[in-house]
């Protein structure tokens, strides 16, 4: 607790001044300043005007003068601030959400100021995490009263963020306002006071001291020097046209700091390399009989289900098939164990504004064409307004990867620890290929496995690729469990 003595008005004929305490409330430091301001005359009976302004919200002081006999008669002022804390009255706590597991903090961002007015659910600040930016909102209209938290502090699950203030009368918080009820000093008197109490300088006497007399103080023998040398001093005359361009277009670097998206997927990028035996095979896949089949179904799928079929999807439901023939990739190593995962939770990548996230579709195998859709589409607009949240992209059996919205044409994927293997998917391109016998142009598309070698043998890999192949290229075969 902090306690400040405040000067009430006294008896007019004593001459002792009798102090008032009060106790106030230690809850945090705040913009609460109390403002002293004296000002003393040369009369029989000085007078010392005592002036309180209370800037907090919740007090209010009124004005109190008090006489006490002094025989001083110079002019002086006197201004004091005390902070103090003031008791917080309808107010809210604004926290961080819940983390999982898999998270331990995040870098928060403030996008209000103490003092701004917030409608319910109006986002405040934002939590980067290492694997989405989660956003905090009001949950009742009011106004910011304090943040408990600095603008890029780490901050843990359910932290506390702010304190709302929800009453109606809340006024904002002006910490540079000045107090216009100071009284103001004569400022001849002070002039008169201090002229007869400092002494006179004759500053006429630093006049005489020039630039030219300080440059002539230097040591006799440096000047000597540069006089008997004969450079030539003058400024160069026949700067070179490309010279002058070299200058002008000087190069320059500026360093950016990592977000914790783009430290943790580095991180995790580098864990993939340094903890698994990383292989790749390769396959590619005649997209023709399923562009046929999308084309054909196309218009009855949306009048059905009111979503467009893609190609996303068929690669999704044959990788879950796939996996369910192959259990092996979908199992990952626990020290010296093998754990199979008796579900299939596959992430698909998808590339936002602040970088590649990598939401899980759960439960695939009991999944249609419309389900994983519908999951896509849900996905990809999180991803760009960036409200995905941490439960979204937890957890996750294989990965899928489509580079070929990009137009790749070929790449080798990094696995997404702690899992066995990813797809990466490429751009479909008309290529050469032989069929029956005849050459023939035929959509195709290049894709590759990345798998750990440490669980899987190249021969389950070749295998699980052939699968997914066989599927994509004859969806029939899906529904026919062949």
């Amino acid at each position: 607790m902090s306690q400040i003595v405040l000067l009430r008005a006294l008896h007019w004929s004593s001459s002792i001044a009798t102090a008032l305490r009060r106790t106030t409330s230690v809850h945090r430091l705040h913009q609460y300043q109390n403002h002293y301001s004296y000002s003393t005359l040369s009369t029989s009976s000085n007078e010392i005007l005592v002036r309180e302004n209370n800037t907090s919200i919740k007090r209010n002081h009124s004005t109190k003068t008090l006489l006490i006999n002094s025989s001083h008669a110079s002019v002086y002022t006197f201004t004091c601030c005390l902070h103090t804390s003031p008791i917080y009255f309808d107010t809210v706590d604004v926290r961080a959400p819940s983390f999982p597991e898999s998270v331990k903090e995040g870098s928060i961002r403030l996008l209000k100021k103490v003092g701004d007015k917030v409608s319910a659910d109006e986002t405040i600040a934002e939590i980067e995490t290492d694997k989405t930016a989660l956003n905090i909102n009001a949950p009742q209209a009011g106004t910011i009263e304090i943040f408990l938290v600095a603008d890029g502090d780490n901050v843990t699950t359910n932290a506390h963020i702010a304190k709302l203030n929800t009453s109606n009368d809340v006024k904002p918080i002006s910490e540079n306002k000045k107090d216009s009820s100071i009284e103001k000093i004569d400022a001849e008197k002070v002039k008169h006071t201090l002229d007869e109490s400092i002494d006179k300088v004759n500053i006429e006497q630093t006049k005489e001291k020039s630039s030219t007399s300080f440059i002539s103080s230097k040591p006799s023998h440096i000047l000597t020097s540069v006089a008997g040398s004969k450079l030539d001093t003058s400024a160069p005359q026949n700067l070179t046209t490309s010279t002058k361009q070299q200058v002008s277009e000087a190069r320059s670097e500026t360093r950016v700091k990592m977000s914790k998206m783009r430290i943790r997927i580095a991180e995790r990028l580098k864990q993939a390399q340094n903890t698994c035996a990383m292989l790749t095979t390769f396959n590619e896949i005649d997209m023709s009989n399923i562009i046929e089949f999308r084309k054909k179904y196309a218009d009855q799928f949306f009048k059905r289900h009111k979503i467009k079929l893609g190609f996303m999807s068929a690669f999704i439901k044959a990788s879950a098939c796939a996996l369910v023939d192959n259990p092996i990739v979908n199992a990952i190593i626990d020290e010296n164990e093998i754990v199979y995962r008796h579900y299939i939770d596959i992430s698909v990548a998808v590339a936002s504004s602040k970088g590649l996230v990598v939401p899980v579709l759960r439960n695939v195998e009991k999944m249609n064409y419309a389900d994983i859709e519908r999951a896509i589409n849900e996905f990809g607009e999180k991803a760009k307004n960036n409200s995905l949240a941490i439960e979204d992209m937890d957890g996750g059996t294989f990965t899928i990867s489509n580079g070929g919205v990009f137009g790749s044409l070929f790449g080798t994927p990094i696995i997404n620890p702690p899992q066995s293997a990813i797809l990466g998917m490429h751009g479909i391109f008309d290529r050469p290929v032989t069929s029956n016998g005849k050459i023939e142009i035929r959509p195709m598309m290049y894709v590759a496995l990345t798998y750990d070698h440490r669980i899987l043998d190249g021969r389950d890999a070749v295998l699980f690729l052939r699968k997914i192949k066989q599927y994509v290229e004859d969806s029939r075969t899906i529904f026919l469990d062949i």
